[in-house]
C-alpha cells in the first residue's frame, strides 16, 4: 500500500478510528510528521488535536542512546538499567533535563503560542505519528500519556512493521496500523510524498483545529469557513477566508496531489489575508479520484474544476462582484492559466508558484489576465520551462526569480519573498470585476 501524502494516510486511519467517536477522546500527534496525519485522524472523530512534545534523554558521551524521556507537566521517564550501565550521574542526568526542558518548551510555544495543553486526565488518548519504525519515540509518547492521567491510549499510525504489536503492545491498550507490510525497510517507503513536515506546518494544523471553524473570526477581522465547494456533479472540501471589505477573493489551485492543507499554500494564504484579500483553497479531486494519479496531471479536468469552483464562488452571497485572482502552484499552475483563458472567466490576475505553466500548452496565448511566473533560481529545468511559457503570453507578464530557492521553496526565506511578490501582483490588479 502507497499512501499519496500524510493527509491521505490521515484519512484513511481515521476511518479506522469511527469507533473512538463519543469516547471524550484526545488526538495527539508527534511532532513533526505526525501532526498532519493527526489533524486527520482529530477530524474524523471530532476530537480535539494536540501535540505530544516528547523530548528523549540521551547519554551524555553516546545521545544516540537513550535513558530516558520528558514530556510536558514536569513529566519524565528514567530507563533506570541504562542510566546504571551507562554510569550517568546525577549531575549529568540533570545538565541533559534541563537542555531538554528547555527545547521542548520553547517547541510548545512555536506549536501552541498561548494555548494550553489538553488535559488528558481520565480521557481516552489517541497518539498518531506517521509510521513506526524503532518505535522508541511512540513508546516514550505512550509513557507520558499514561503519566499525565491518560485512561485509555490508542497507538495510531498508517503503518507498521509486522511484529509491531509484539513489541509495543505493552505500551498501549489499543493498537491500530492502516497496514502492516511483510517488507518494511523505512516508513518513507509507502508515501508518494514523504516530504519533511516544518514546524509552520505543525502550528497551522493546531491553529485550524483550535477554534478555526465555521464563522470563527481571526484577528484581523476575516471570516474563516469550512465549506464544501460545488463544482459540477461532485463537492469537494474547501476553505473559505474572506477579510471585511476584501476587493476579491484569490482561489489556489494545488499541485502534484497536494491539497487545501498544503502548508506552502496556506503560509502565502495567510499573507494574502493579512493583506486584506480573501482566500479560497479546495480540494481539486475527491478522495476516490485522488486515487488515480492519472487525475492529478490531468490539466484539463484540473482546469474545469476550478472555473467550476470560480462559478460556485461568484453565486455566492456578497461575493458576486469581488474580482477572482488564481494562485496556482506546480501542475495547478497550469490549470490556473487553462482557467483564465476561458472566454467568460473574467479573472483579474494569475500567480504561478513554481509552477509549470507549460503544460497549458496551446491555451497560453489566450490568457487576459496579468500574470506572475515566479521561479526558484535554484530550480534551472522549471525555469528554463517558465522562459518558453511565458514567451507564448500575450498578456502583462513578468517572470520573477526568487535568488537560491528550489523547486518547493524550502530555503530559509524564499516563501516569504513569494508571499510578498504574489501579495503586490494581486494588489496591484484585483479590482471588483464589472457583472
Amino acid at each position: 500500500m502507497i499512501f499519496m501524502n500524510r493527509q491521505e494516510a490521515g484519512r484513511r486511519l481515521g476511518a479506522r478510528l469511527e469507533h473512538l467517536r463519543d469516547r471524550d477522546a484526545v488526538v495527539l500527534g508527534l511532532p513533526r510528521g505526525g501532526v498532519p496525519v493527526a489533524f486527520e485522524v482529530a477530524q474524523a472523530i471530532e476530537a480535539p488535536l494536540d501535540v505530544c512534545l516528547v523530548r528523549k534523554l540521551g547519554v551524555p558521551f553516546q545521545p544516540e542512546l537513550g535513558m530516558g524521556a520528558i514530556g510536558e507537566d514536569g513529566v519524565r521517564v528514567i530507563n533506570d538499567a541504562v542510566v546504571r550501565e551507562a554510569r550517568v550521574t546525577p549531575e549529568d542526568l540533570a545538565r541533559v533535563e534541563e537542555h531538554e526542558r528547555g527545547v521542548l518548551e520553547q517547541r510548545a510555544r512555536r506549536y501552541r503560542g498561548e494555548r494550553e495543553p489538553v488535559t488528558l486526565q481520565d480521557r481516552t488518548v489517541v497518539v498518531v505519528d506517521d509510521g513506526v519504525a524503532t518505535g522508541s519515540t511512540a513508546r516514550a509518547a505512550c509513557r507520558i500519556a499514561r503519566a499525565r492521567g491518560a485512561a485509555w491510549i490508542v497507538l495510531a499510525v498508517p503503518v507498521a512493521p509486522l511484529d509491531w504489536t509484539e513489541r509495543l503492545g505493552g505500551e498501549a491498550d489499543e493498537l491500530v496500523s492502516v497496514a502492516t507490510p511483510r517488507d518494511f525497510f523505512a516508513i518513507g517507503q509507502f508515501y508518494a510524498d514523504f516530504a519533511q513536515t516544518d514546524d509552520d506546518e505543525v502550528a497551522d494544523c493546531l491553529r485550524r483545529a483550535t477554534g478555526r471553524s465555521a464563522g470563527d473570526t481571526s484577528e484581523a477581522g476575516s471570516a474563516e469557513t469550512e465549506l464544501e465547494v460545488t463544482a459540477g456533479a461532485v463537492r469537494l472540501r474547501g476553505q473559505l477566508t474572506a477579510p471585511e471589505d476584501a476587493p476579491g477573493v484569490v482561489v489556489f489551485a494545488h499541485g502534484s496531489g497536494s491539497s487545501r492543507h498544503s502548508p506552502r499554500n496556506q503560509f502565502v494564504a495567510g499573507g494574502l489575508n493579512r493583506a486584506g484579500l480573501g482566500t479560497l483553497l479546495f480540494d481539486l479531486l475527491t478522495e476516490d479520484e485522488e486515487q488515480d494519479r492519472a487525475n492529478v496531471f490531468d490539466t484539463g479536468l484540473l482546469a474545469g474544476r476550478l472555473a467550476d469552483a470560480t462559478r460556485w464562488l461568484r453565486a455566492q452571497p456578497g461575493f458576486e462582484t469581488l474580482a477572482v485572482g488564481y494562485f496556482g502552484a506546480s501542475t495547478g499552475a497550469a490549470a490556473a492559466l487553462w482557467a483564465a483563458a476561458e472566454p467568460e472567466a473574467r479573472i483579474a490576475a494569475v500567480v504561478s508558484r513554481g509552477g509549470r505553466p507549460d503544460l497549458a500548452g496551446p491555451r497560453l496565448p489566450a490568457v487576459s489576465a496579468p500574470t506572475l511566473l515566479i521561479v526558484g533560481g535554484a530550480d534551472p529545468t522549471v525555469l528554463d520551462l517558465n522562459r518558453q511559457a511565458q514567451a507564448r503570453l500575450r498578456c502583462e507578464n513578468h517572470l520573477a526569480i526568487v535568488p537560491g530557492a528550489t523547486h518547493l521553496f524550502e530555503e530559509p526565506g524564499t516563501l516569504e519573498v513569494v508571499t510578498d511578490l504574489a501579495r503586490d501582483w494581486f494588489t496591484d490588479h484585483m479590482a471588483p470585476a464589472h457583472v
